[in-house]
C-alpha cells in the first residue's frame, strides 16, 4: 500500500489530535481531579498512535504508547496528576510536535526522546516520586484486586450510568475468518464502525494487542450504542472477512457480575450468554485474555448523558489551492458582470436588463458563499496561545490568566494565516512587560494572578482584535526619554506630543524599554515588525494605556482581501476606488468654507474641524487642479478615531472590485494599495486611505 496518498491526511490528523491534546492538558492542569478530561485526552493520544503505527512511524507512536500508559493509571484512579507529570507530558506534546513537523518538511518523523521515555516509564511504575505515584507493586496489587471481574470498577460505572441514562450497552464477540491474512486491518475497521455508531469502554485482548496482532481469530468488546442489537450486528458483520459477531445486550445485574461484586445476587441469563459466548471464541483463539485499558472510553456519555451515537461530521477539508482557484474565477465572473450590467444600462433591452439582473442577484449569492468558504474562525490562531501563555507565565515566575473571548469571529484565510506572529508579540510584550511580577502586584493591591484579554469581535467591514492586561502600563516619560536617546524624536517633539502619541512611540523601530535582553523581549526586535505587518494587511493598531492599570492593544483587520466594496471616483481623466469600508460620508464643500490654519487646509464638520487633503496632489494629477473649481466633491474618510476629507472630481457609482496586486509596479506612491478592473475594461487604483491619515 502506498502510504504517501495518506499523508496529508495524517498530517491534518494528527495537527488536529495535537491541538486537542494541548488544550485538554491546559483543562486537566486547571481541574486535575476531573476524569472526563483525561479520557478525551487518552482518546487522542490513542488515535494518534494508531495512525503513527500504521503510517510506519515507529518513533511516533512508541512515545505516545508511553503516554497512554500513564494517562491509563490516570483514568483509573491508580495516579493522580502533578507538576512532574503535567510538565512530562507537556514535554512529550512538544516532541510530538517537533515529529510531525519534520514529516511535513518531508523528513523520517525520528527524533531522540529517550530521555522523556525515561520519565514517563517512571512515572508509570511510580519510581520517580514514591509520594506522589504508587509503587509498581502497590499498582501491580490494585490491578490483580480487579481482575476478578472482566471490567474493572471505573468501566463498570460508565457502562452502568450509561443504561441508567436509556442508552445501550452491548458486549460483542467477533471472530475473523481463519483464512484471513490481515487480522489487525479487519479488527481495525470493527472498531471504526464501533467508535463511529457509538463508543467503545472496553476490549480483550487489549487494543494495543489486537493492533500487533497479538491474537488469534477473536477479541471482545464492551459498546455504548444508539444501534439496536440487530444493526450491531449486521453492521460488524458487513465488515469484509469477519465469520461471526455475537452480540449480547447487557443490564444492572450483568455488569455487576463482569465487574468482579461480591457473587451475591442471582446470575442473570445475560451472564450465561456471554459466558457461552466467551467460550466459543476461546476455541478459536488461544490468546490470554487479559484485562485491558479502554482504546476509548465514553466520558461525554458518563458526565452528561447524552446519547451514546457521535454526530455524522457535516464538514470536509478542502485543499486551499482549490479555494484559491474558485476566489480567481469568481472574480473574473465579477468583472464579465459589471461589464454586462454597464452593456444592458446602453442597450436598454427588456429582455437582456431582465437576464442581467437575475444574473446580478445569483452572482451576488454566490458572492457571498465564496467569500464564507474563505472564512476562518480567528479560534484557528488563538488557540495556541493559552499553551504558550502557561509556558511563558512559567519561565517569568508570574502567574498569568489568559481569558480569550470571541474565537469563533471569522476572517479571511488570507489575513489569518499572517496574523498569527503579530499576536505572538503583542502577547509576549504583554507577559514580560505589562504584567508585574507577583510581589510587585501584592504591593501594588492586585491580586497576584494577572488576567491577560485576548478578544476578537466584528464592526463593520472590520474585524478588531484587542490584547489587553491588568499590569503596570506604559511608562510614558521613560518612552519619551528613550525615544529622545534613541533620536526617534528630537527634544522640541516631545514636548507637543499627546499620551496616544506617546504612546505609539513603542512601535519605533529598535525601540525597547527592557532593562536587560532576555530570550522573551527586549531585543530591540517585534512591535515595529507588528506595526508594519499589520500595515501590509490593510490593517492598523493602536495602543491606549493608563500608567499602573494596564495597557490595551488593539488592531483593526479588513474582513477580507480579495473583494470589497467600493466608491469609484473620477479625477480628471483618470478612475480610482476608494473602500467604502473606510468612508464616513460624500459631500460638497464650496471654496470660501475652505480655511487654511498654519499652512493646512481645514474645514469644519459636524461640529469639529478635519484637515483637507487633495488627492490630486498626492498622486500628482496633471489632468485635474480643484484650486480651478468653485465647489469641490469631497469624501470623508476614517482611520480609528480620525477624520479627512479627501477632494475629488467627480463621483461615478459604488460597485463591488475585486483587488489585483500590482506587484513591483507604483511602489512608491504609497497611497496606492492595488487594483481592479472595471466593467468598460478600464484599469482603476485603488486608494488606501490609511496611508493618507497620519
Amino acid at each position: 500500500m502506498d502510504m504517501n496518498a495518506y499523508l496529508s491526511m495524517f498530517i491534518d490528523e494528527s495537527n488536529d489530535h495535537l491541538q486537542s491534546l494541548n488544550e485538554n492538558l491546559l483543562r486537566l492542569e486547571s481541574d486535575p481531579a476531573d476524569l472526563s478530561i483525561v479520557q478525551v485526552i487518552f482518546r487522542s493520544a490513542h488515535t494518534l498512535k494508531g495512525m503513527s503505527a500504521t503510517m510506519g512511524y515507529e518513533d511516533l507512536a512508541s512515545l505516545t504508547h508511553e503516554m497512554e500508559n500513564v494517562l491509563d493509571l490516570v483514568r483509573n484512579e491508580k495516579l493522580k496528576m502533578d507538576n512532574f507529570i503535567f510538565d512530562t507530558l507537556f514535554k512529550s506534546l512538544d516532541a510530538l510536535e517537533s515529529m510531525v513537523q519534520d514529516i511535513i518538511g518531508g523528513g523520517t518523523g525520528r527524533a531522540d526522546v529517550s530521555h522523556i521515555v525515561v520519565s514517563l516509564q517512571s512515572i508509570f511504575k511510580g519510581e520517580y516520586k514514591a509520594e506522589s505515584a504508587p509503587s509498581a507493586s502497590a499498582a501491580s496489587a490494585e490491578g490483580s484486586s480487579g481482575a476478578e471481574g472482566i471490567l474493572d470498577e471505573f468501566q463498570s460505572s460508565v457502562l452502568l450510568q450509561s443504561i441508567e441514562a436509556g442508552h445501550s450497552v452491548f458486549h460483542t464477540v467477533v471472530t475473523i475468518r481463519e483464512d484471513c491474512m490481515l487480522k489487525a486491518a479487519r479488527a481495525y475497521m470493527v472498531f471504526d464502525f464501533l467508535e463511529r455508531s457509538g463508543e467503545v469502554v472496553k476490549s480483550q485482548p487489549s487494543v494495543q494487542d489486537i493492533e500487533q496482532e497479538k491474537f488469534d481469530r477473536s477479541f471482545t468488546v464492551f459498546t455504548i450504542t444508539s444501534l439496536s442489537q440487530d444493526e450491531l450486528q449486521k453492521g460488524i458483520e458487513s465488515v469484509s472477512e469477519i465469520e461471526s459477531a455475537v452480540v449480547t445486550q447487557l443490564d444492572g445485574e450483568s455488569l455487576f457480575q463482569l465487574g468482579g461484586r461480591p457473587a451475591g445476587a442471582s446470575t442473570p441469563s445475560n451472564v450465561h450468554n456471554i459466558s457461552a459466548a466467551a467460550e466459543v471464541a476461546a476455541s478459536a483463539s488461544s490468546a490470554e485474555a487479559k484485562p485491558a485499558s479502554a482504546p476509548a472510553a465514553a466520558p461525554a456519555v458518563a458526565s452528561s448523558g447524552q446519547g451514546g451515537s457521535t454526530a455524522l461530521s457535516r464538514t470536509i477539508r478542502v485543499d486551499i489551492e482549490r479555494l484559491d482557484a474558485l476566489m480567481n474565477l469568481f472574480s473574473e465572473l465579477l468583472i464579465d458582470r459589471v461589464r454586462l450590467e454597464q452593456l444592458a444600462s446602453e442597450i436598454r433591452r427588456t429582455e437582456l436588463t431582465e437576464t442581467v439582473e437575475h444574473m446580478s442577484r445569483v452572482s451576488g449569492d454566490l458572492q457571498n458563499i465564496v467569500l464564507k468558504l474563505r472564512m476562518v474562525p480567528v479560534e484557528s490562531v488563538f488557540n495556541r496561545f493559552p499553551r504558550m501563555v502557561r509556558d511563558l507565565a512559567k519561565s517569568l515566575d508570574k502567574k498569568i490568566d489568559l481569558v480569550i473571548t470571541g474565537a469563533e469571529t471569522e476572517l479571511d484565510r488570507t489575513v489569518i494565516d499572517e496574523i498569527g506572529d503579530p499576536l505572538v508579540h503583542l502577547l509576549r510584550n504583554s507577559l514580560d512587560h505589562g504584567v508585574e511580577p507577583i510581589p510587585d502586584r501584592i504591593a501594588a493591591g492586585k491580586p497576584e494572578i494577572g488576567t491577560v484579554h485576548l478578544r476578537a469581535f466584528h464592526s463593520g467591514n472590520h474585524v478588531f482584535i484587542e490584547i489587553e492586561d491588568d499590569g503596570r502600563g506604559i511608562n510614558k516619560e521613560k518612552v519619551k526619554q528613550i525615544a529622545i536617546k534613541n533620536d526617534v524624536i528630537t527634544v522640541d517633539e516631545a514636548k507637543r506630543l499627546t499620551d496616544k502619541e506617546i504612546n505609539m512611540l513603542i512601535f519605533a523601530a529598535g525601540f525597547s524599554t527592557a532593562d536587560k535582553i532576555s530570550d522573551i523581549s527586549g531585543r530591540g526586535v517585534g512591535l515595529d515588525v507588528v506595526r508594519t505587518k499589520i500595515s501590509t494587511l490593510g490593517g492598523h493598531v493602536t495602543v491606549d494605556s493608563v500608567e499602573g492599570k494596564g495597557s490595551k492593544f488593539s488592531i483593526q483587520l479588513p474582513l477580507t482581501l480579495s473583494i470589497i466594496s467600493a466608491m469609484l471616483v473620477k479625477l480628471g481623466t483618470e478612475k480610482y476606488a476608494i473602500p467604502l469600508s473606510s468612508i464616513v460620508e460624500t459631500s460638497i464643500i464650496r471654496r470660501e468654507h475652505i480655511r487654511k490654519i498654519h499652512g493646512n487646509l481645514m474645514m469644519e464638520f459636524r461640529g469639529t474641524v478635519i484637515p483637507i487633503i487633495s488627492l490630486s496632489q498626492v498622486l500628482e494629477s496633471t489632468s485635474y487642479n480643484e484650486a480651478d473649481e468653485a465647489e469641490t466633491e469631497i469624501v470623508v474618510i476614517r482611520k480609528g478615531d480620525k477624520l479627512v476629507a479627501v477632494m475629488v472630481d467627480e463621483f461615478i457609482s459604488q460597485n463591488d472590485i475585486v483587488l489585483k496586486s500590482l506587484g513591483k509596479y507604483l511602489t512608491n506612491i504609497e497611497a496606492i494599495s492595488g487594483a481592479t478592473i472595471l466593467g468598460d475594461g478600464q484599469v482603476a487604483l485603488i486608494i488606501d486611505p490609511n496611508a493618507l491619515i497620519k
